[in-house]
């Protein structure tokens, strides 16, 4: 298996203030990893240090092939193209269908085939369970809709990587329970995924690799 996420005695910041320290991490390609921690914690700065949002200043961290201490600004849109950022609030264009939000975010991303764009939007759709929904306005959807065309939006350029943070944290129990079955899936298929949660009914359904963040550490929690 080749390792997607690596840290090796990385100090994680937040507002110039250190939150997680000596970090050591790795995770490899197909590994559906949660990141459990109190508000506060670390968890959401340690999710935007991986899609360089936030600067790696101490220690070393290698996300998809890239470095992030030597990582130049004009190469953090190619990072991002191997990464897939699911949001609790879902972040949709509310101006637009769901086909039209798809294809924002690929033009953004540099596809420019219109007959390509159309046939990974449809297999997108498919495959969190949204087809023939593409006209449809995200106001005409569910929460639970909206957030798998957040993942859809996630999935188009197939990345190594998927980052969700608090994705269930809008929804229903049984909702909820559907987006993580369908995020596990999708780490089946290949693509890591890192879902930051204080969700801890959803989190006792499907035990899988658990990461703690607490008093300033990343710690391992036997499941």
């Amino acid at each position: 298996m080749s390792t997607v996420i690596k840290f090796e005695k990385a100090t994680i910041f937040q507002d110039e203030r250190p939150v997680i320290g000596n970090l050591d991490l790795e995770i490899q390609k197909g590994e559906f990893v949660y990141l459990l921690g109190k508000t506060g914690s670390g968890k959401s700065s340690l999710l935007k240090t991986i899609y360089a949002d936030l600067p790696l200043i101490n220690g070393n961290g290698t996300i998809a092939g890239y470095n992030l201490t030597s990582l130049k600004s004009r190469d953090i849109p190619y990072l991002r193209r191997k990464l897939g950022i699911v949001f609790q609030d879902f972040q949709l264009l509310g101006d637009r269908n769901i086909y039209e939000n798809l294809r924002f975010v690929m033009k953004a991303t540099g596809w420019d085939d219109e007959t390509k764009i159309k046939t990974r939007i449809f297999e997108v759709l498919k495959k969190v369970g949204l087809e023939n929904k593409e006209n449809k306005m995200p106001h005409e959807l569910s929460g639970g809709e909206q957030q798998r065309v957040s993942i859809a939006r996630a999935l188009v350029n197939e990345p190594e990587i998927i980052l969700a943070d608090e994705p269930t944290g809008n929804l229903d129990p049984e909702t909820s329970e559907e987006i993580l079955k369908l995020l596990k899936a999708i780490a089946d298929g290949g693509s890591s995924v890192l879902l930051a949660t204080h969700d801890m009914l959803a989190y006792q359904k499907f035990k899988s690799r658990t990461l703690v963040c607490e008093n300033g550490e990343l710690k391992e929690k036997q499941v």
